[in-house]
């Protein structure tokens, strides 16, 4: 009689150790099945086997005041604002280390591509190497889109030794310990403009062209040419129009002129998503204003230079501080309707 007490609890400690060992294995693969798996087919870009189309924003928010120096305690309006313009994407800068942050953005329904610089002090950047610890920290956030490497770094050689060669190695090899540690996201630059043949030709591993393109309100034109380069992925890294002239041109007066953004924004996004068999869509530059772009931090500034900006619609001059689809109170300016219109309304077309 002992003994078959003994075989019972035996028995019934087996069978609810596997029950638990199921239970467990079910965690595991529900928690696999619910990782967003993205990938590349031909010139689409997938989010589990789905076209995605990027509606998106640049995205770097710098409150009054400060020297370029990023706070998140607006996040939550941010991301209320973003989900009522139809926005799905993100582009940041410089990588998100914190969790919370990724959180907020996934329970919002939005993706990031998260962006890394190369010489950061060590925190998070290429050069270092430690890049590769945030890619393994968050590589199973559903939040991720994609990881990005460097922004427009083509017209800075001066950075590299005066040998842009030098970037373009640096880059191809972080794109492959990304793919070796994380196979799950594409990898993509932020190159300014179209991409020459050096660019291409030395970094294979590079999964999505990303391209800052500012040709005034014909982005239509670098499409067409990427189509003759290449059979890879696509989309628009920046983009977009500032809400001041610097001139009085075609019809718009001197001064902030929000329609002029307003206006050169909808075209720019009517031929943008009118070409989505060649471009997987767009972030545009940018969510709000950024004052500390030029002169005064704590005062909206005239002036300020990028490089190779002169398609700036319609003027042809960069005014920095004013390129918010809101201001920097989170005030919304016209163009906040016409990005709402668009990313709300727009057709995805299955190519």
């Amino acid at each position: 009689m002992k003994k078959i007490a003994i075989l019972m609890v035996f028995f019934m400690a087996f069978v609810s150790c596997k029950n638990e060992t199921k239970k467990e294995s079910q965690l595991v693969k529900e928690a696999v099945v619910n990782t967003s798996v993205v990938s590349v087919s031909g010139r689409r870009l997938l989010v589990n086997d789905q076209a995605y189309l990027i509606k998106g924003i640049c995205y770097h928010p710098v409150p009054k005041g400060s020297p370029n120096k990023r706070d998140f305690s607006t996040l939550s309006q941010d991301l209320e604002l973003m989900v009522e313009a139809g926005i799905n994407t993100i582009r940041m800068y410089a990588p998100i280390a914190d969790k919370n942050v990724l959180d907020q953005i996934e329970k919002a329904g939005l993706k990031v591509i998260m962006g890394f610089g190369y010489k950061q002090g060590g925190r998070y950047d290429i050069y270092s190497g430690t890049f590769i610890d945030l890619v393994n920290t968050f590589k199973n956030h559903n939040a991720i889109l994609m990881w990005e490497l460097g922004n427009e770094y083509n017209y800075h050689p001066e950075w590299f030794d005066g040998d842009i060669k030098n970037w373009y190695k640096a880059m191809n090899a972080a794109a492959a310990l990304i793919h070796q540690n994380d196979p799950s996201h594409p990898v993509t630059t932020a190159h300014g403009d179209l991409p020459n043949e050096l660019a291409r030709s030395m970094s294979p591993n590079i999964d999505v062209w990303g391209m800052n393109v500012y040709r005034s309100i014909r982005p239509e034109t670098i499409f067409e040419q990427w189509k003759d380069l290449s059979s890879k992925p696509m989309y628009l890294s920046e983009t977009g129009a500032d809400s001041y002239m610097q001139i009085a041109n075609e019809g718009y007066t001197q001064g902030v002129n929000e329609k002029a953004q307003a206006d050169a924004t909808a075209i720019i996004l009517d031929k943008t998503f009118n070409n989505q068999e060649i471009c997987s869509g767009v972030t545009l530059f940018s969510f709000t204003d950024g004052w500390w772009k030029a002169g005064n931090n704590a005062v909206q500034d005239t002036g300020g230079t990028a490089p190779n900006s002169t398609g700036v619609p319609f003027d042809g001059s960069p005014n920095e501080e004013f390129w918010g689809i809101v201001d920097i109170d989170r005030n919304k300016k016209e163009v906040f309707t016409v990005v709402k219109n668009h990313y709300t309304t727009v057709e995805h077309k299955n190519n």
